[in-house]
């Protein structure tokens, strides 16, 4: 080994000695960290001899590759790539936790960079890991970074949280878009609706905003393809229908509604898009008598005649 400098000539000590200091007045046990490090390892074992201290048991991991390319995952990738390498933010770059990943999201996929349980396992909880994990299981080649895996992660970890959690979460966002008082249970109604297109909270608003406001356009695209001569007259008879029903829940309104189509020998295009396109201002959204029973009879009565004044 060549000559390592442990002080520096203002009496400040170099990485090397302050890391081995630190680790053994921190009691640490394992030392695990990438493989960079090994061609400081005999450096680190020897100054533990020289302190006559117990050395840590050491372990190096394969690096954490770029998704595209050769080399090691790092920062420029992230900003190139539009996703964190932090786990917070710190030096003007994002960082998981404000870009909206959960922690156990994070957590999970990193486990799974570089090491496998032996099956086909990929969702674990904290617990789980702590009981499946093993050094000789991690890969001896680097793992490459999948951006769109962690979403995916994040995307099934949403999918079990409890509705009420997310809706915690989002009342804040609702709170920022200048929506008023609004109950925790229809929140969470809404929630429960949307979460499984959902990737992030903050994906939520785009998700959603038509169950807070009426829709303030309409999809060009949409309207040119749904909004035909006779639309206005049969959102028009519609609502007169839905001004009729007393129990305006899902499934009652489905269940008139419906009947109403049949009756006047109307097909279900003609009446099911266009009456999505008014009520949401495109064609998105879940079962679309569960929004009109979220919403109620009055503004769903006052979102078609809207759309009726403003389309022709």
């Amino acid at each position: 080994m060549d000559d390592k400098v442990l002080f520096k000539s203002d009496g400040m000590p170099t990485y090397h000695l302050a890391n081995i200091v630190d680790d053994h007045l921190m009691e640490i046990s394992h030392v695990i960290r990438g493989e960079e490090w090994l061609p400081s390892l005999a450096l680190h074992q020897q100054l533990y001899d020289a302190f006559g201290w117990e050395a840590p048991q050491f372990a190096h991991l394969p690096l954490i590759m770029k998704p595209v390319g050769k080399g090691k995952l790092s920062k420029r990738d992230g900003e190139k790539g539009g996703f964190p390498v932090f786990p917070l933010s710190w030096n003007e770059s994002i960082g998981y936790r404000e870009a909206g990943y959960f922690p156990e999201a994070v957590v999970n996929f990193l486990a799974l960079l570089g090491w496998n349980p032996g099956t086909e396992q990929e969702l674990f909880s904290l617990g789980e890991l702590v009981e499946s994990f093993s050094l000789d299981r991690v890969n001896k080649s680097g793992a490459r970074f999948d951006p769109d895996k962690t979403k995916w992660y994040n995307q099934q970890y949403m999918h079990q949280m409890d509705d009420a959690v997310l809706a915690r979460s989002y009342q804040q966002e609702l709170s920022d878009k200048g929506v008023g008082s609004v109950s925790e249970e229809f929140v969470q109604k809404v929630v429960s609706l949307i979460k499984e297109r959902a990737t992030f909270v903050s994906d939520f608003w785009e998700l959603s905003d038509y169950f807070f406001k009426a829709p303030d356009q309409y999809d060009e695209k949409a309207v040119k393809k749904q909004w035909k001569e006779d639309t206005s007259k049969i959102m028009e008879d519609l609502s007169h229908v839905l001004e009729s029903i007393v129990d305006f829940s899902s499934e009652k309104v489905e269940e008139v509604v419906k009947a109403w189509i049949s009756e006047k020998e109307l097909s279900f295009g003609k009446v099911m898009p266009p009456l999505r396109l008014v009520l949401v201002g495109e064609m998105k959204g879940p079962h679309i008598f569960d929004i009109m029973s979220m919403i109620g009879k009055e503004e769903s009565k006052g979102r078609i005649r809207r759309a009726i004044s403003i389309l022709g």
